[in-house]
């Protein structure tokens, strides 16, 4: 077995959190795991008593996180390897969508991610070691009709991760941004916030990828299973990558966009050059 190691994952309840906890409790790894009522906390615990720490947290409590984060330091020990995996699908035209459903989109996506890893680093800089990865998506590369705020808050993670890794690379931290395909979790079902069609205009262009996603629901191509033994492997990889794509159809279609980017830098790079001075 490799080196016992502390993880701490947000939203061990479902999907990707649940499975690699799981997978990183059967590993032999000691998991924190954060849900969002007692009841949930307590059945946690008994998955692996000794190793499942279970722990009461909503990651738009930015007041609770340094606590939190303190008490398992104390408590559990030294947090190698925090997994930011709460988050959400926000399924809505632009228009049609309020400010207000973007600023929850961002405050979970985005905001309670980097309140974790605010949080995290002080105790992993001291020690000189450490990984954070994030869960993004494939929406944060690609884009489509219908999910603006979700890819925006996937795009900003994206960035984010990338940049701080940089910052922190040299402290012998680690940051990962992860980004699944379509797997069979519940983003596209319970998990996803809708907002009401009211625009009839949008219709020709969204209504085919809502009955496409609805359709495909619970039949997605990934396996969380498998997504978790390959965020298993990247735990335990001595040199983690900055952008980890997950999923035959996320690496086809980031593939597909970085060709058609590198087609318009092309096409339009003459005028691009012609701003310098």
């Amino acid at each position: 077995m490799s080196t016992q190691k502390v993880l701490f994952i947000t939203g061990v309840s479902s999907g990707f959190g649940r499975a690699l906890a799981q997978r990183a409790l059967g590993a032999g790894h000691r998991v924190v795991g954060t849900v969002r009522t007692h009841d949930a906390r307590d059945a946690f615990d008994r998955w692996h008593p000794g190793n499942a720490f279970g722990r009461v947290l909503d990651v738009t409590d930015f007041g609770a996180i340094p606590s939190a984060i303190a008490e398992v330091e104390a408590t559990v020990g030294p947090i190698d390897v925090l997994v930011n995996n709460a988050g959400y699908g926000h399924e809505g035209v632009m228009e049609e969508s309020s400010l207000e459903d973007m600023r929850r989109q961002f405050d979970v996506n985005v905001f309670g991610a980097v309140a974790m890893m605010k949080a995290v680093l002080p105790f992993m800089r001291q020690r000189r070691r450490g990984h954070l990865i994030n869960i993004t998506s494939m929406g944060g590369f690609i884009t489509m009709p219908g999910i603006t705020y979700y890819c925006g808050s996937k795009f900003a993670l994206e960035g984010i991760s990338e940049a701080l890794g940089q910052e922190v690379k040299a402290l012998g931290i680690a940051v990962t941004a992860v980004a699944p395909g379509s797997f069979r979790t519940d983003w596209a079902g319970r998990s996803m916030v809708r907002s009401a069609r009211s625009i009839a205009d949008y219709d020709a262009v969204f209504d085919p990828i809502r009955a496409a996603r609805e359709a495909k629901s619970g039949q997605q191509l990934g396996d969380p299973d498998k997504a978790a033994v390959a965020l298993l492997r990247l735990i335990e990889s001595d040199a983690p990558p900055a952008h980890l794509l997950l999923g035959s159809d996320a690496v086809t279609l980031v593939r597909d966009k970085l060709n058609a980017m590198s087609a318009d830098i092309a096409a339009w790079e003459s005028v691009s050059r012609s701003t310098d001075h």
